[in-house]
């Protein structure tokens, strides 16, 4: 079992590589994918709705979980922002010790 974890988050176009470069730049995050032109359907105050996102796919662990949750929240314009942690089960061990020393350190 790892520690890594998998958050993802969609925020509009114009917020995603200003949010990916702070998270990188705080060791929040070793990584963040932005992926474009994700369309988002869904029910918000009553009404359904349709977005276009950027999605971000960011590669953290756990014990940055708190503080990146925090900071994505006070970064993201929307009043409930979706921020989702999905713990990774395993992965190529390589590719997980770069992740954990890329985080956290030299704050």
């Amino acid at each position: 079992m790892s520690h890594e974890l998998i958050v993802l988050v969609t925020c509009p176009a114009s917020e995603s590589e200003r949010i990916a470069r702070c998270l990188v730049d705080e060791r929040l995050a070793a990584c963040v994918n932005i992926v474009p032109a994700v369309t988002s359907v869904f029910r918000w105050q009553g009404k359904v709705s349709t977005e276009s996102e950027h999605l971000l796919v960011i590669k953290s662990n756990q014990a940055e979980w708190s503080a990146l949750e925090l900071r994505t929240k006070a970064l993201h314009t929307y009043d409930t922002p979706e921020i989702l942690c999905l713990a990774v089960e395993d992965g190529y061990k390589p590719y997980l010790e770069w992740l954990n020393s890329s985080v956290g350190q030299g704050k």
